[in-house]
This record gives structure tokens, C-alpha cells and sequence, in this order.
């Protein structure tokens, strides 16, 4: 009670005093609202800020950072991404990528090769005196196509920080300190990689994917860069064609399937040519494919770097059954056993497959290992003998095989007797006989064009694959047809019917039906 007169006193006391000491006054003996809180280590905020600047300014180049921009013949997107290391990355699907160590810098340059173009590609070839332009285009268009980059990418950071400091500190002072930051850093970035740009990276370059095997293809940098001027016509010769073998597939005609026919698709020697899974695609959609039957050299050298090229073959639509070649080796085997729809058959294994019966073996050799001396015909001849006896193992267990395939024809023959039907392939000529006792041997063609070294040639070699068309009922050969793109002006798909003996106009009628026209008048063959 004694209290409450003082207080009063005092207060008046208070209002006595001039304004300066009571200020004084309540500051010593008033406990500020700042002391009850806590207030962050200033280490402590300064990486937060740095978290906040960094995570804002990968979002914005996430999601704004990249210019799609023609670099001569093709169209490519270009991306600043964050990176301890530098450098650039131009990444040309499917067939890899290339690194190089351009530059020092936490961030690298991604450069993604989208598409040709066509029509820009063409005029290199129907105008020749541009090749030698073709140099300055390519810089002036990389040029063009970075300063935009530089700019998004500006834009895109700023904005990001700038974002993402406003939703965590919701202060207008912090976010811009934020954005302002991440400017700094980019700008930082940039000098650092202009200070330390490597023209010569180019001489050193790091290939993965299947350009791991580009030096063996288009001739190493060095070469390149000493030579352009041949270099220029080598390049814009092997972009035409495979711009013409692209365009061919467009042409290819549509087919109305008949439901009482089975269509088989024979492929063989492909030789790491990624435009046949496109006509392969094409062909089985447009002839309602039910099985593709590979009969090998789907790579070229048999290495674990090609082996992405494979990934394709589950999405074509249809089953596929497949037997190593002499440039497949058995890694490459194993790897497309574990691919989702294909079947894998060697020494004689048989698979039931949209209910046709097949069986294969693989080929004994793998030439592309010259540390192992090849043993020639006479090791075809025992797989071949190999293969017979499993095909008669098979009719003896009551499944007889329907067709039979190997690689190499002198594998095949060896299979006359056993089997209606025997595919192969190996020497890149398409041929069909008779054998003595009753097997018909198909061998075809190359559905890879030779591959990609002969993408190198003046022209370009025909592309070639086949339609076989089996009854469901007894599996028996009614007729296929050939097709092939290329021809004059490379850029024709010619289609052509073939029938056997049995099932020509004329011959005595047969309890089994043949399958629909062809858009094609029939042609005789054996």
C-alpha cells in the first residue's frame, strides 16, 4: 500500500524534468522488446541469404533459362545449368554427347542438337558456294544465340532470386538484395569464364554414347581443325544424306492389313544407323507389324557405349526377336535380353512369338576383336549344323520351328530340310532361293544403309528390309514384299511384290489364302 503514493510521486517528478531526461530516464529503466527475441548470427544469415540466392537463381534458370536458336543446318537449345566443373556439353540424341573443357566457371553451357532442318540442309548441297560461308554462319549464329542466353539468363536469375527472397523473408529490401546478389554471381561467372575461354578445347574433346566411336568415323579434331575446308564438304555431304534418307520414309504407302495374314518384318545389319528405328516405326505401324525378326549386326563395333542404341526397340511397337552378328558381341546380347519385348535366341533356343514358332543362333565370330584370328566359313558351317540338329530336336518334341534365322548365310543353308523358312543376312545384298531340299533362304539386305561410314559416300547405300506374309493357320510363306528406299534422287521408296511358285496366277489352286494387292504389281521370284 505503501508503494502506490510513491509511484505517483514519482511520475510527477517525471513530468517535472525536461524532455531529454526523461528520455534517458525510460531507456535505462525500460527493457527493450528487442532483447526478448532472438536475434540470428550474423553467419548464420549470411548463409541463408546465400541459400536463398543460389536456390532462386537455379529455379530461374530451370525454368526460363534456354533459347532455342538455328546453328547453320540445325535447330538447338542452349541452357546455362550450375556446374562445380564448366565447360560445355553438346548433346546429340541419340547418338551421345560431347564435352568440352571450354572454360572455368560454376556454370556450363549445354548445347542440345534438336533436329535438322531440311530445308537449310538441302541448300548446302543445291548451293555449294555457301559451304564456304558455312564457318562464319555457325559462329555468327552461336554468337547470336549466347547473347540471348546471356540475357534470359539474367533475366532468369534475378527473378528467381528475387522470388524466392520475397516468399522467405517477405521483406522488399531482402528479396532485392537477393536478386541483386544472384546478378553479381552471374556476372562473377561470366568474367570467370571469359578469363579462362579455351579456344582449343575442340583438339581434346570427350565423346560418350555412341560418338565414343566418332574419331573412327569422322576423323579425329586435330584433323578437323587443320583440314575444314574438306572437313566442311565430308560434313555438309553426310548431313544431306541422311536428311534424304529421312525424307524417303515419308513417302512410304499406306497398307490396309488383312486379318486372316501374318505380317513378319525382316530386318538385319543396321550398323548403328539410328534413322532405321524411324523406318522401322513407319513400317509397323503402316503394315500392322505382328513380329520383326533381326538377323544381326545391329552395332558396329560391339562396345558398352553403343549399347543406349538399343533402347528404341521397345518402343517400335511390335515383338522382336533378335540373333547376335559378327559385329554384335556378347555384351551386346546380354544387354537386349534384359530389354522389355525381345526375345534373344542363340544355339538353337526356339520361342513361340504372336504363335509363330522361331528358332536361331547366334554368329560364332566377333570380327570387330582382332586379338582373335577369325576361322572363316568352316565355323559357320558347325553353327549351322548346330542349329539343324535343334530344329529337328524341335519337330521330334512335336514344336516344329517355322522360320529359323542366322546371320550369316552359309550358317543358314546348312538348315535346308529342317525348317520351311530360314532368314539371314551378313553380306548386304538381298537375295532369295531355294535350297535342294525345300528351305526357302531370304537373306536381306542392310536396313541401317551400311551404317553410319557409309552415310560418308557420295551416295548413300539403299536401305533395304522386307514383309513377309505367313497364312496363321499352317505359317507357310504366302508372299512379301520388298522395300526399298533410295533409288534415283535418293529420296524414292519403291515397294515390290513377290510371290513363290506355289501362288502365282496359273499355278494349281492352293488350300491356303493369299494375302491382299499390294499397291504393287507382282514381280516373279524363286
Amino acid at each position: 500500500m505503501a508503494r502506490a503514493p510513491f509511484r505517483a510521486t514519482k511520475a510527477r517528478l517525471l513530468t517535472q524534468l525536461p524532455s531529454r531526461l526523461q528520455r534517458h530516464y525510460r531507456s535505462r529503466t525500460t527493457t527493450p522488446t528487442s532483447t526478448l527475441t532472438h536475434t540470428p548470427h550474423p553467419y548464420a544469415r549470411a548463409l541463408g541469404l546465400a541459400a536463398v540466392v543460389l536456390c532462386g537463381a537455379w529455379l530461374g534458370l530451370l525454368i526460363v533459362g534456354s533459347v532455342r536458336t538455328p546453328v547453320g543446318p540445325m535447330d538447338t537449345t542452349m541452357t546455362l545449368r550450375a556446374s562445380a566443373a564448366g565447360g560445355t556439353k553438346i548433346n546429340v540424341s541419340p547418338l551421345g554427347a560431347l564435352e568440352l573443357d571450354t572454360h572455368v566457371a560454376p556454370v556450363r553451357l549445354d548445347v542440345d542438337v534438336d533436329q535438322l532442318d531440311p530445308v537449310r540442309s538441302q541448300a548446302l548441297v543445291e548451293h555449294p558456294e555457301r559451304l564456304s560461308g558455312l564457318q562464319e554462319e555457325i559462329t555468327q549464329d552461336v554468337a547470336d544465340g549466347t547473347t540471348d542466353l546471356a540475357v534470359r539468363s539474367c533475366v532468369a536469375v534475378v527473378s528467381g532470386a528475387t522470388a524466392l527472397g520475397l516468399a522467405v523473408y517477405r521483406r522488399p529490401r531482402r528479396a532485392l538484395a537477393a536478386g541483386g546478389l544472384a546478378l553479381a554471381l552471374l556476372t562473377a561467372s561470366g568474367i570467370s569464364a571469359y578469363a579462362t575461354w579455351n579456344p582449343k578445347s575442340v583438339l581434346e574433346p570427350k565423346f560418350s554414347g555412341l560418338l565414343s566411336s566418332a574419331p573412327s568415323v569422322v576423323g579425329n579434331a586435330r584433323s578437323i581443325v587443320s583440314e575444314f575446308d574438306v572437313y566442311q564438304k565430308e560434313l555438309a555431304r553426310l548431313v544431306t544424306n541422311v536428311t534424304k534418307l529421312y525424307d524417303a520414309t515419308s513417302t512410304l504407302p499406306t497398307y490396309q492389313p488383312d486379318p486372316a495374314t501374318m505380317r513378319v518384318l525382316h530386318v538385319s545389319d543396321i550398323h548403328l544407323n539410328p534413322a532405321s528405328w524411324h523406318i522401322i516405326g513407319s513400317l509397323v505401324e503402316q503394315y500392322d507389324i505382328d513380329v520383326i525378326i533381326d538377323s544381326g549386326d545391329t552395332m558396329d563395333h560391339g562396345t558398352a557405349a553403343e549399347n543406349g542404341f538399343l533402347d528404341p526397340i521397345s518402343d517400335l511397337g511390335a515383338p522382336y526377336v533378335w540373333v547376335r552378328g559378327n559385329h554384335d558381341s556378347l555384351a551386346t546380347q546380354r544387354y537386349l535380353e534384359r530389354l522389355k519385348g525381345v526375345h534373344v535366341l542363340d544355339e538353337g533356343k526356339a520361342v513361340t512369338v504372336a504363335g509363330l514358332r522361331v528358332a536361331g543362333t547366334g554368329d560364332p565370330q566377333f570380327t570387330p576383336d582382332r586379338s582373335v584370328a577369325a576361322q572363316g566359313d568352316p565355323a559357320e558351317r558347325m553353327a549351322g549344323i548346330r542349329l539343324a540338329s535343334a530344329l529337328r530336336d524341335q519337330k521330334r518334341a512335336g514344336t516344329p520351328v517355322d522360320i529359323a534365322v542366322a546371320h550369316n548365310p552359309v550358317a543358314a543353308r546348312e538348315t535346308d530340310g529342317t525348317v520351311p523358312l530360314v532368314l539371314a543376312g551378313h553380306v548386304h545384298n538381298r537375295k532369295t532361293e531355294v535350297l535342294k531340299h525345300g528351305t526357302r533362304l531370304k537373306i536381306e539386305g542392310s536396313t541401317g544403309g551400311g551404317g553410319l561410314r557409309a552415310l560418308q559416300n557420295d551416295e548413300p547405300e539403299k536401305v533395304r528390309t522386307s514383309v513377309l506374309y505367313l497364312d496363321r493357320t499352317t505359317k507357310r510363306l504366302q508372299a512379301w514384299d520388298e522395300v526399298t528406299l533410295g533409288g534415283l534422287g535418293l529420296t524414292t521408296a519403291e515397294v515390290s511384290r513377290h510371290l513363290p511358285a506355289e501362288n502365282r496366277p496359273g499355278a494349281p489352286p492352293s488350300a491356303t489364302p493369299s494375302p491382299t494387292p499390294s499397291p504393287t504389281s507382282p514381280s516373279p521370284s524363286p
